[in-house]
């Protein structure tokens, strides 16, 4: 019996670079594992989940699985849960994890820990760190009563590998029974943008009011273009509707962990900080030099970003282009 399953996340068969790193750590921790895959393309994760050293892949892509639907991929995995009974499940802190695993949890009867930013594996011992207090604080979680412990890493927290060619996990189909569900998923609409989710993106630059207008989000797109990155912002110009709500870093927007993040004209209310403030390496730009967001910055500009904007993004084409 495998004492940890990992949740895996894709798009059309290609798997989300938050769950490579759950396979990775996974891996890392030398106890036997196996994955888990819902949806259209599932089964085509079979080589990337063995490339780990996964045994087996859990995989349905029936019709009803076919979109993320909580009713039904929640029976889908708590079957697997309750059949497996592993020590560890891992997932990541993502929207459509956060929604789904307290479902599992509760008709599972194990407990959940999410957004955690620090993970130790041994055997069957998960020993996790998350935020508390909009990120004034972290505890180490404790799991009482759980035989299955659940948990949801933020994505960028683990190391990434890549898996070794010519593996491939055994596939396991998973038989869901016939379900009256109460909600049916009729259509997706999908975003225009090509570009990386704010979750998994390693760089991103984000505006605030100290833009001064939407007009001149236009600066952070082409900083992001130089440096590989994603745009986000403050809920401030979100409300103000300069920008979608998707591009909201905060407590009511998402949480990130990239390498590098631009705040442009941000000051750095708590409420922002608690979406950000693990992110490796902060540089703020604000024009006032007592601004919160230099208190949680690895480094500080004091400037208008309208005008340090260009010269940055012009000094990063010369070094990277």
């Amino acid at each position: 019996m495998s004492q940890i399953l990992v949740f895996l996340e894709h798009k059309s068969g290609q798997i989300k670079k938050s769950s490579l790193e759950l396979l990775t750590a996974a891996k890392n921790s030398g106890a036997p594992f196996d994955a888990i895959a819902l949806g259209a393309g599932a089964k085509a994760l079979a080589e990337v989940a063995g490339g780990f050293g996964a045994q087996s892949l859990f995989v349905s892509e029936a019709d009803v699985l076919k979109t993320y639907n909580p009713e039904a991929y929640t029976q889908a995995v708590a079957l697997v849960v309750k059949d497996k009974k592993p020590a560890v499940l891992l997932a990541t802190a993502s929207l459509t994890c956060k929604d789904l695993f307290p479902r599992v949890g509760a008709k599972t009867g194990n407990g959940v820990a999410t957004d955690c930013t620090t993970l130790k594996l041994t055997g069957t011992d998960a020993q996790v760190r998350r935020p508390l207090f909009a990120g004034k604080a972290s505890v180490e979680v404790e799991f009482k009563n759980s035989s299955t412990k659940i948990i949801l890493m933020r994505p960028n927290a683990l190391e990434a590998q890549q898996p070794a060619a010519g593996k491939s996990a055994t596939v396991s189909e998973i038989t869901v029974p016939p379900m009256d569900l109460k909600t049916i998923v009729k259509n997706v609409v999908q975003g225009a943008s090509a570009k990386v989710d704010l979750t998994e993106a390693k760089v991103i630059v984000s505006g605030g009011r100290g833009l001064k207008g939407p007009e001149n989000f236009k600066l952070l797109e082409e900083l992001a273009t130089v440096l590989g990155g994603s745009v986000g912002a403050s809920r401030a110009v979100v409300d103000a509707g300069w920008v979608p709500h998707d591009m909201q870093v905060g407590q009511t927007g998402k949480t990130v962990s990239p390498s590098l993040y631009i705040a442009c004209g941000i000051s750095g209310a708590i409420q922002h900080l608690a979406g950000m403030s693990s992110s490796k390496v902060i540089v703020a730009i604000n024009k006032d030099k007592d601004a919160p967001i230099f208190q949680k910055a690895t480094y500080g500009i004091v400037g208008d970003a309208l005008e340090i904007l260009p010269l940055l993004t012009a000094e990063f084409k010369k070094l990277l282009q």
